[in-house]
């Protein structure tokens, strides 16, 4: 499968402007206090949202207003393709995750951040897993997260239906080998696998729209 073009918006760093090379947009924030960015896989989103700035884009996409979208995109509650919820606009107080992966199997991390600030909450990195475990991983964590700080109600994003699915019915249904290799990675699946068990999921698990919305905002930029 052909890889997908992405673009770079960096509204604040070193040189804004939009990048399609993740290297040359990363030196633009690499030591930037206060960095804003965003990646998105549509040319026309990702040069509407640099025209907007990003206090403006912010603000439209999370009251809901879709003048930021590329001709034709519709708002994400129209028609779903996807058996995971979704919203029709992006709430902005809610927590994103994802979880990035170099290889299948190989090197993975996972991060939950604030979704309207970026702001990293929590990030984990072994060194050798899959994709959708992290992304498991990392919805868990976000779970376990909110219910430390007493927020049973608070909205988390994620991209992965997969990740979601797997999170509902309480099981990581991977098929990576457990081994020395993976038993540290194992032994978070176990615990992670154990805290559904013992506690109620309050928090709305919604899927991010990335075709509508761009990449989600704990994305890693490595796709």
């Amino acid at each position: 499968m052909a890889k997908k073009n992405k673009f770079y918006v960096v509204w604040l760093g070193h040189v804004p402007g939009i990048y399609t090379d993740w290297a040359d947009a990363k030196r633009q924030i690499d030591g930037y206090k206060g960095a804003k960015y965003k990646s998105f896989t549509d040319r026309r989103q990702a040069e509407a949202a640099f025209r907007k700035g990003f206090e403006s884009y912010i603000r439209a996409a999370t009251t809901g207003k879709t003048s930021h979208l590329p001709a034709g995109a519709k708002n994400p509650g129209t028609k779903r393709r996807s058996n995971a919820p979704t919203t029709d606009r992006i709430i902005g107080r809610s927590i994103s995750v994802d979880a990035a992966c170099a290889g299948n199997p190989g090197v993975m991390e996972y991060q939950g951040v604030t979704t309207s600030g970026r702001k990293r909450l929590f990030h984990r990195a072994f060194p050798l897993g899959t994709n959708n475990i992290g992304e498991f991983l990392a919805l868990v964590h976000a779970l376990a997260f909110l219910k430390n700080q007493d927020q049973p109600q608070l909205p988390i994003y994620s991209d992965s239906q997969i990740a979601i699915g797997w999170v509902k019915k309480g099981k990581c249904k991977t098929t990576l080998a457990r081994n020395a290799k993976t038993e540290e990675l194992w032994d978070y699946i176990d615990r992670a696998e154990g805290w559904l068990k013992q506690n109620q999921i309050t928090n709305p698990i919604y899927k991010w729209n990335t075709k509508v919305w761009g990449e989600i905002p704990a994305d890693f930029g490595r796709k």
